[in-house]
């Protein structure tokens, strides 16, 4: 083919309006995903013209059987951005392996970003609607019914949240998964966003930023109030939810600690299981010199948390 001077500025135009192809495309992201050769790339539906996938890891074939405890993630970014290869970064990597390093299949999703016309309520809608789709097809994917949960970090643990403890008919989505209703049997959420309601979380946080709110709510705050008040994890918390563990940094200046104390101190009032973990000297994504627990020892905690709860 012959490359011209207007189909090279079409190709670099395609390449800067395509964000997430090059996020998927990160050299040290493709070694890293290298590193799982049992893995493969469903599209779980199809919404306004674009194509929603995950990525599915299984362990290794000689610890599947024929219907395997499963963990889901949902990716941070903003609401905005990100992409499902969030899964490899060093505030997840290592549950991941040890998820399937004792038989959890793991999946990490696509969902519809906040630009536009969508907002985080699409993303909670398209969370459990690829949830749905795995229930709809277990035997084909090798999963079981009941044992399975949720997790992500960031806006990724805000939607984890809100997608295991929201009423399902309020999140309704593609018809073809209508009757099927998601019960995760825990949520681990990490350096989350738990309300949108409570001004007391506000402050030295990113929602000190009306773009925060478009970007949740696609409006501010003052026009959206009930919106603002079903994107609350803590609002939707009661003693029947699922067990919670929040990991937060002591040091996050992106949605400061405060997020999950508070949520803990809800959890008290309605008697739910929520449990928080403190990492000393760590910021938002887990950054940080002489972080305590260490990287390594927070994600073994995570992975232990998540057997108990599926094994």
């Amino acid at each position: 083919m012959k490359i011209t001077l207007r189909s090279t500025k079409l190709i670099v135009f395609l390449l800067l309006s395509c964000p997430l192809v090059i996020l998927a495309q990160k050299p040290h992201e493709k070694e890293i995903l290298d590193t799982f050769p049992n893995k493969e790339t469903i599209i779980y539906k199809t919404v306004d013209g674009q194509e929603l996938d995950m990525t599915i890891f299984y362990p290794d074939a000689k610890k599947i059987t024929s219907k395997n405890p499963w963990m889901m993630h949902v990716h941070g970014g903003g609401w905005a951005g990100g992409s499902k290869y969030n899964v490899l970064k060093k505030a997840f990597l290592g549950t991941l392996k040890s998820l399937l390093d004792n038989g959890v299949i793991c999946v990490t999703i696509e969902y519809r970003l906040a630009k536009g016309k969508s907002n985080a309520y699409d993303a909670v809608v398209d969370a459990k609607d690829a949830a749905r789709f795995l229930l709809k097809n277990p035997k084909q994917f090798k999963l079981h019914k009941r044992r399975y949960g949720i997790w992500g970090g960031s806006a990724g643990g805000h939607l984890s949240l809100l997608t295991a403890l929201v009423k399902d008919s309020d999140f309704l989505g593609d018809h073809k998964f209508s009757g099927i209703t998601p019960k995760f049997k825990c949520v681990v959420s990490c350096f989350p966003a738990t309300s949108l309601v409570n001004k007391d979380l506000v402050p030295g946080s990113l929602f000190e930023k009306q773009s925060s709110y478009d970007r949740i709510l696609g409006d501010s705050l003052s026009n959206k109030p009930v919106l603002a008040k079903l994107l609350s994890p803590t609002e939707q918390l009661n003693k029947k939810s699922p067990p919670v563990l929040l990991i937060h940094g002591d040091k996050d200046k992106v949605l400061p600690i405060i997020n999950s104390t508070y949520m803990v101190e809800v959890a008290k009032e309605k008697k739910a299981d929520v449990e928080l973990l403190t990492i000393k000297n760590a910021a938002h994504s887990f950054n940080g010199k002489n972080i305590s627990p260490s990287i390594q020892e927070l994600n073994d905690y995570a992975t232990q948390f998540i057997l108990s709860h599926l094994k």
